[in-house]
């Protein structure tokens, strides 16, 4: 444990002292203090001299500006900020000779993979609570609403799905980190993963969509499963993106209003009548369930790349670079 502390407080200082890491946190906040500022505007010119709805601080957060919500802007560009943690922190170290030399003290070898990816989850979490805490004053400010306690378990539950998501795409970069050993292909590989997973995934899921349930416009009027099939075709296929898991949990979590991920639901009299009867917001634990499928895999898949980049690096051979 103390070599993981060790190797964590050294790339802590390397971390914060980095000039890309700099330039990337402050390009994040003032974004997303940009987002926040125009989304809290618009509520509080909309909700003037009216009664303010249940959950409106959340709205700071699912709200989209001019160009999306803060949520959006996570999703899309967060998994840069877990690459740019990760994705030369083993082959950084070999190209300046100085992993044998790490190797050869007191300390574990893998002591060195848990500490560095244990320093970037840390850093992680300090953005996002810094993000957050930020929004969340100018929120006041704005709007002038204090959050319940509701809300602040559902930020919260929102700030640990978002550690997870980065810490993906930061385990991700270390794994190509140490199975590269250019620094400049680890950065391009995991680049090419993220445009993959985040843009191409969704698009290559409406086309596998349409080619096994296709969707006939005259026969769909008269049968509405047709669609219901694509629907859920697509929606399958898509979960394959982290993107669209995470996309899809914190929308739920932050906005007790919605009550499913389905964007289509073909509903008969008494399901209209169930849903006209409960109208009013869902408990967190209830919103928790919904996206329960959508949390344990985050996980599971952050835990499988860590343990496949541990698994790799506790196999190589380090002591000739």
């Amino acid at each position: 444990m103390k070599g993981i502390l060790t190797i964590c407080r050294k790339e802590l200082a390397d971390h914060f002292s980095s000039t890309r890491f700099i330039l990337l946190f402050y390009l994040i906040l003032m974004v997303s203090l940009v987002t926040a500022f125009i989304v809290g505007s618009g509520l509080r010119d909309e909700l003037k001299d009216v009664a303010k709805p249940t959950f409106v601080f959340l709205m700071l957060f699912t709200s989209p500006g001019k160009l999306f919500s803060l949520i959006q802007f996570i999703a899309i560009f967060g998994p840069l900020l877990g690459i740019v943690l990760g994705f030369d922190s083993i082959n950084r170290e070999r190209s300046a000779r100085t992993l044998s030399k790490l190797i050869s003290q007191p300390i574990y070898r893998d002591a060195v993979i848990n500490g560095k990816f244990l320093a970037g989850l840390i850093t992680i979490v300090i953005m996002l609570v810094s993000i957050v805490l930020m929004i969340s004053g100018l929120g006041l400010l704005l709007i002038g609403v204090v959050p319940g306690p509701e809300e602040i378990l559902r930020l919260l539950v929102y700030l640990v799905i978002s550690i997870f998501y980065i810490g993906f795409w930061l385990g991700i970069s270390i794994l190509f980190s140490v199975g590269f050993r250019s620094v400049a292909t680890s950065a391009l590989a995991a680049i090419a993963c993220w445009i993959f997973f985040s843009f191409f995934v969704a698009m290559g899921a409406s086309v596998i969509a349409d080619a096994i349930s296709p969707v006939d416009q005259t026969r769909a009027a008269a049968n509405p499963e047709l669609l219901i099939q694509n629907e859920q075709t697509r929606k399958i296929l898509s979960l394959f993106s982290p993107m669209s898991l995470y996309s899809e949990s914190t929308t739920i979590i932050l906005d007790p209003l919605r009550k499913t991920t389905q964007s289509i639901l073909l509903m008969g009299p008494m399901e209209r009548l169930s849903i006209s009867r409960f109208q009013s917001p869902l408990p967190l634990i209830q919103s928790i369930y919904i996206v329960f499928p959508h949390l344990i895999s985050l996980i599971a898949i952050t835990m499988v790349f860590f343990a496949i980049t541990y698994a790799v690096f506790m196999r190589q051979e380090v002591r000739s670079t």
